[in-house]
């Protein structure tokens, strides 16, 4: 499991590295490219307890996995999505397709 607030950061922000230490790319590289990786199992993502998300940051993080190789049907069979807003990851799931 990852806890994106407890994690990685409660204020997950921007793009690119470049934008800050928080950057999608900075949590796509760190977590879930290695977490993907390490075999084929379900990995559930928490995204309570952040103040907010911004799309850049979600596009990077989620979309981008599919921009640097990964198969959306693999991502989406395996990515669990823990949230008390339907709307993030219907978001996030957009970004994947």
């Amino acid at each position: 499991m990852i806890n994106i607030a407890k994690d990685f950061s409660r204020a997950p922000a921007g793009r690119f590295i470049s934008d800050g230490p928080n950057s999608g790319t900075r949590f796509r590289d760190q977590f879930l490219v290695p977490a993907l990786r390490s075999g084929d199992g379900s990995i559930t993502i928490e995204l309570d307890g952040v103040r907010a998300y911004g799309s850049s940051f979600l596009d990077e993080a989620f979309g981008g996995l599919i921009r640097i190789g990964f198969a959306t049907t693999d991502v989406m069979r395996r990515l669990i999505f823990r949230s008390s807003d339907p709307s993030l990851v219907a978001e996030i799931k957009g970004y994947l397709r």
